[in-house]
């Protein structure tokens, strides 16, 4: 290995990282992504790590596909990051939290949410892979957005604009440490007045308030009962504390939802979701409040992603993996996961609509399943 900084001119000097996510030692990078500007800008903010050249983002025995990574699951994402340029262009429909699915400018994350199916696609392993060719996808986004045209009528997405999730891969409040490509997609859609960004996040990055999103980038805070997020949500931001930054994020000028993400059906969950949910009334202001929506998802879940928990992190199974529950699910994406079974899941939803009705009855759920 070699290290980048001996290969690459990096440009403008870059505040190096200083987070307890990444403290990265070893960046694989596909060579024309190293050497783009992006590339160059990732190089920087992590100058002790040793580049490593590969052929394709893909092409990783080191990490995709090792099953010896299961014990260092956390460290692998601390530590290693991947530089790729995205070769596929292409935005997909996408008929509930967004009109469509943005090109990614990245996949996997530093976090390591024992439920995530991002690990699903890349076996072993998900550290971020960022994408450097950031022009060519926000010039694609652009062209794409011009092709659509006025939104003709309202929708569950959003009554007024086209929304493009930019985050379906990866978080984008973490990528935002990474590189500028999170700067760069919400002042491409600060520009754009038929549609506006969308992503999910756990994680509260406070340098993501001086972006001015003037509106066109809604953030999703995903939030669930403390206790199941101190056994699954690993290495995220606390619940309080994604609680507390969602008035911020408003005043600087975000739309800002809520993910009630995912639901976990077990002892006791009825309770821990009302206190929840008296938490959000009384820690929102009138103006989050006023312009609050809510996705409700339920847990869905995996046997290749089971078993990998098992060698990590096998206590989150006892609560994730239940199959007197549970009954198999086709996803969109045509990965055959598992999910709660159709009668316990209805009756799940149901209850957690009534719980929303009764303490947080400001808050409109936009979809639930």
């Amino acid at each position: 290995m070699t290290d980048a900084l001996t290969l690459f001119d990096v440009g403008p000097s870059e505040t190096p990282v200083d987070s307890r996510l990444l403290q990265v030692r070893t960046v694989y990078a596909e060579p024309a992504a190293a050497a783009s500007p992006r590339g160059r800008q990732v190089l920087a903010r992590f100058p002790r790590a040793e580049l490593v050249e590969v052929p394709s983002h893909w092409q990783i025995p080191e990490l995709h596909g090792n099953e010896g990574n299961v014990d260092r699951w956390v460290r692998v994402k601390t530590e290693t990051l991947v530089l790729g340029v995205k070769k596929s262009l292409s935005a997909r429909p996408n008929g509930r939290s967004a009109n469509w699915i943005a090109p990614s400018t990245a996949n996997g994350c530093a976090m390591a949410c024992a439920y995530c199916y991002v690990p699903r696609r890349k076996g072993y392993a998900n550290p971020i892979t960022v994408f450097t060719n950031i022009d060519q996808i926000s010039g694609y986004l652009r062209r794409h957005v011009a092709r659509q045209g006025p939104k003709p009528e309202p929708d569950e997405a959003d009554p007024v604009s086209w929304v493009y999730d930019i985050g379906e891969n990866s978080d984008c409040s973490v990528d935002a440490v990474v590189s500028d490509n999170v700067a760069d997609l919400v002042a491409t859609f600060r520009e754009l007045p038929t549609a506006k960004a969308s992503f999910a996040t756990k994680y509260v990055n406070r340098q993501l308030l001086d972006l001015d999103p003037q509106g066109r980038t809604r953030i999703r805070f995903s939030v669930m009962p403390d206790a199941d997020a101190r056994l699954l949500d690993v290495r995220t931001s606390r619940v309080d504390e994604r609680i507390a930054a969602v008035d911020d994020f408003v005043a600087a000028g975000y739309e800002v939802h809520l993910n009630l993400s995912p639901v976990v059906l077990r002892d006791g969950w009825e309770a821990d979701w009302t206190a929840l949910l008296l938490q959000l009334d009384d820690g929102l202001g009138a103006v989050a409040k006023a312009q609050a929506a809510a996705e409700v998802i339920t847990l869905t879940h995996n046997a290749g992603l089971h078993e990998v928990n098992l060698g990590w992190h096998p206590k989150a199974e006892d609560v994730l993996w239940r199959p007197e529950l549970q009954q198999p699910k086709r996803s969109q994406n045509g990965q055959l996961n598992v999910r709660y079974r159709n009668d316990v899941k209805r009756a799940g939803v149901d209850r957690l609509r009534q719980l929303v009705a009764e303490h947080a009855s400001w808050l409109r759920i936009r979809y639930a399943f």
